[in-house]
């Protein structure tokens, strides 16, 4: 009509994407590549052209329905990318298109392309290649805030290490010994314990073939100072009574798939602590101090101080395949996905 002001509708068009998504709460079986629709930055948020996702063990969790939370399928898996900036919204500063960049999210970084809010976003340096920079958020920055907030290791401690070849595992040798400390890496076979050897550890221990009590017992006569364990399972109490006087049990995770009942009058005897680390509440709660870490990982990887390992980088519709040797606990140090 004349005179009368037509109002459009937001046309704006929104490209399609890959992504890998979980259907049902069934475990890694369940993925699968889909062609979905690609993000757009909101106020306050990143989108990222993804180059590598870190794989995690907390992602087998998600798909099986067995996490902290749980996401209603279908839904894309995955914490933690590394790759370029595309798209920066309303009200971001110090971020700009085109940057390299590292980030976490609860979940879906399995695709081409992802949206986070820009405090989840990190500068990655020229000199830290992308499946590198997707290897690190997690497992290193979790090792972290457990060795310095939680243990607060100091220098020439004896430090302890379950699962020693996996990828928090190796996080712990590296900045065990990045601190000071006398590292013992603990896994399952002689390949992963070179493995932890390549990477700084001073002592291994087979506990395939070992009992781990008795040679702890040769190796720390006073017992360990600080344990690092993203295993559970029987070994737990194991660790408990290695333990020094005054000494500190990390539990990080439960790769066994058991959660271990320790009995308290080992704690007692011992005056020592069982503590948690929940590294995604402490993201939230003390952001400021996380990218402090993130800032100093960041540094010794460019330095060459700390070198993650990469165990394989596989294409986006091997998702399945990576999440389940991370499940049958075949893998040494970290796999990625590249789109």
């Amino acid at each position: 009509m004349p005179g009368r002001r037509r109002e459009w509708p937001d046309l704006r068009y929104v490209s399609p994407m890959r992504a890998v998504r979980c259907h049902e709460l069934t475990g890694p079986a369940a993925l699968r590549v889909d062609e979905i629709d690609a993000p757009v930055a909101g106020e306050g948020q990143v989108v990222v052209d993804v180059r590598a996702a870190g794989v995690n063990f907390p992602d087998v969790l998600i798909t099986a329905g067995k996490y902290q939370f749980a996401p209603t399928p279908p839904f894309v898996p995955g914490g933690e990318i590394a790759g370029v900036v595309r798209e920066v919204g309303e009200g971001v500063t110090g971020i700009a298109v085109g940057d390299r960049v590292a980030a976490t999210m609860l979940f879906g970084a399995f695709a081409e392309q992802v949206c986070v809010p820009a405090s989840n976003v990190f500068a990655l340096p020229d000199a830290v290649p992308f499946d590198v920079g997707a290897a690190v958020l997690v497992a290193y920055a979790t090792t972290m805030h457990a060795l310095i907030d939680r243990a607060k290791l100091r220098a020439g401690e004896t430090l302890l290490v379950l699962g020693a070849a996996g990828g928090v595992g190796l996080a712990a040798i590296e900045l065990g010994k990045c601190l000071g400390a006398r590292v013992i890496a603990a896994a399952s076979s002689e390949a992963k314990l070179a493995l932890c050897r390549s990477r700084g550890a001073d002592e291994t221990i087979d506990y395939g073939r070992e009992d781990l009590r008795a040679r702890l017992k040769v190796l720390a006569q006073k017992g360990v100072d600080v344990v690092y364990d993203p295993v559970g399972g029987d070994f737990t109490e194991l660790a408990v009574r290695s333990l020094a006087w005054e000494g500190r049990l990390l539990v990080v995770g439960f790769t066994t798939g058991t959660i271990p009942k320790i009995p308290t009058n080992l704690l007692l005897l011992k005056n020592c602590q069982v503590m948690g680390v929940f590294w995604g509440a402490f993201t939230q709660r003390e952001p400021d101090r996380n990218r402090a870490h993130v800032d100093q990982l960041l540094q010794w990887i460019a330095e060459g101080r700390v070198r993650p390992h990469i165990d394989a980088a596989l294409p986006l519709d091997r998702a399945a395949e990576a999440l389940g040797r991370l499940e049958r606990r075949e893998a040494q140090g970290k796999l990625v996905l590249v789109p």
